[in-house]
């Protein structure tokens, strides 16, 4: 059974930074192209970053340099680090297989104040 469950969502000022986690279960994210997505209220979901099985990341534009994605193949674990964040960073933040589907988990909530 697949699990990705998500963690470290919370509120933050803007500046601040999160990091968010993915922990996953019955399968190993070593060997898959794994990725987060956003969805804020009203808008459709968007890829945030994404990490090849070969370590190889890419980032939206607007999260290139603020962003980083990277993984812990002992903890079978993805990570995003989020600095300089931004009111318009708010999102429920969802971690993913990337595969010929997308496979999403149940999403953190992000919520950065003025």
């Amino acid at each position: 059974q697949v699990q990705l469950v998500e963690s470290g969502g919370g509120l933050v000022q803007a500046g601040g930074s999160l990091r968010l986690s993915c922990a996953a279960s019955g399968m190993r994210v070593a060997m898959n192209v794994m990725g987060w997505g956003r969805q804020a209220p009203g808008k459709e979901r968007e890829l945030v970053a994404t990490i090849t099985n070969g370590g190889i990341t890419n980032y939206a534009d607007s999260m290139e340099g603020r962003f980083t994605i990277s993984r812990d193949n002992a903890k079978n674990t993805v990570y995003l680090q989020m600095n300089s964040l931004k009111p318009e960073d708010t999102a429920v933040y969802y971690c993913a297989i990337v595969a010929s589907r997308y496979y999403w988990g149940q999403g953190t909530q992000v919520t950065v104040s003025s």
